[in-house]
């Protein structure tokens, strides 16, 4: 369907007295198809029943139309139109000689990336001779893992790829799910 008029049928459903095509195709309030009914039965029926009649297929022939609460409705739909928030992937970059200061602040940062329920990528760039001894990277990683605990569930372990060492964490279920 064309974006643009999904948009325009969100906004202009018809209901009750804006329909004007007769015979209508009737859907009530329990989804039961009514099968085909003059538009004034079918509004005097939605009248009856305390909600509105809205035209919810005004391309088809006949038109169908559904006896519901419209501000319900158009509720609903606002709701579904408004987006949610996409997971990102953030990448925090240390070197294997890291301070226990600067190590605690990063671990900090990757810890609000999580509970805000993005992924993070832990890297860890080896300069020079510090590529010969990626046990220092290993060690500050399973640190990192230590400290963040249950939070966090290992997306893609650690992996060294020429002069860096690469992890990918994502928040726990239990965690996204407290939220």
């Amino acid at each position: 369907m064309d974006p643009r008029k999904e948009v325009k049928s969100l906004s202009q459903h018809r209901c009750n007295e804006q329909i004007r095509i007769s015979p209508v195709r009737l859907i009530d309030h329990n989804n039961n198809q009514l099968g085909i009914v003059p538009t004034d039965e079918a509004r005097r029926m939605a009248y009856e029943a305390g909600l509105d009649l809205v035209e919810v297929a005004p391309t088809e022939r006949p038109p169908v139309c559904r006896i519901m609460d419209y501000g319900k409705f158009k509720y609903g739909q606002k709701k579904k139109k408004q987006k949610h928030h996409e997971q990102k992937l953030k990448e925090i970059r240390m070197h294997p000689k890291i301070s226990d200061h600067d190590r605690d602040r990063l671990m900090n940062r990757a810890a609000e990336f999580l509970e805000k329920g993005d992924k993070v990528q832990l890297t860890m760039i080896f300069r020079g001779r510090e590529r010969f001894h990626q046990d220092l990277g290993q060690s500050v990683f399973q640190t990192i893992l230590e400290k963040l605990g249950d939070s966090i569930k290992i997306e893609r372990p650690m992996r060294a790829e020429g002069r860096r060492m690469t992890m990918v964490l994502a928040p726990a279920k239990k965690a996204a799910a407290a939220k």
